[in-house]
């Protein structure tokens, strides 16, 4: 277990007197669907479920701003500064599956740059919440935009939803694209190109 993880759970809020948790709730629907939540294989599963749940929406007890402001640094570079391929899980609100792929976020500072590896724990604090891809891209590029005031921002997401791929339309190699440009990333064609030529290079 990691010291982030350990905090984490150490945070976790305690259930009102008389209020059921998570893992008592879990219980009952283990017997809604026909299952003996007491044979061997199910006994811990409602208390490691619950266990779970909240380390996946861990992200609605964190703050961008606390994230953000103490790794920021005043360096004198103005030019695009990308973060591609960042691993991404999130749950979608909708059926609370998950959705997972990558995230490529760009950047042009003006008077400061962030440390890069805040930059992946920003796209993490927002995907371990309940969410909708168009929304986890807005809120990462608007995050950005607001604490870092760069020229621009540009985040792209590719996932694959297994609300489409295990139940519904049951398409197994469907890909959503998402993407949220702002300030120069929008106003600016050169710029906007500039970052997907970027993301879309590979490795040869």
């Amino acid at each position: 277990m990691t010291k982030r993880t350990a905090e984490i759970l150490l945070a976790e809020p305690k259930p009102d007197a008389g209020q059921e948790t998570i893992a008592e709730l879990m219980r009952k629907i283990l017997i809604q669907i026909g299952e003996d939540p007491s044979r061997e294989g199910l006994r811990g599963t409602p208390a490691r479920y619950e266990k779970a749940l909240r380390f996946l929406t861990s992200g609605y007890s964190q703050d961008p701003a606390k994230l953000l402001n103490g790794a920021m640094f005043s360096v004198c570079y103005d030019e695009m500064v990308v973060v591609k391929d960042i691993e991404l899980f999130s749950l979608c609100e909708h059926h609370l599956l998950p959705f997972f792929g990558k995230c490529h976020v760009a950047y042009i500072p003006t008077q400061k740059v962030v440390g890069l590896s805040k930059i992946a724990r920003l796209v993490n604090m927002y995907a371990r919440r309940l969410q909708i891809q168009e929304r986890l891209t807005s809120q990462i590029a608007k995050a950005i935009h607001q604490h870092i005031s760069p020229e621009g921002v540009g985040v792209v997401i590719e996932a694959r939803h297994l609300c489409m791929v295990m139940r519904g339309v049951e398409k197994q190699h469907s890909q959503a694209v998402t993407s949220a440009m702002l300030g120069c990333f929008r106003d600016s064609r050169q710029t906007r190109d500039e970052f997907l030529s970027l993301i879309h290079q590979r490795k040869a």
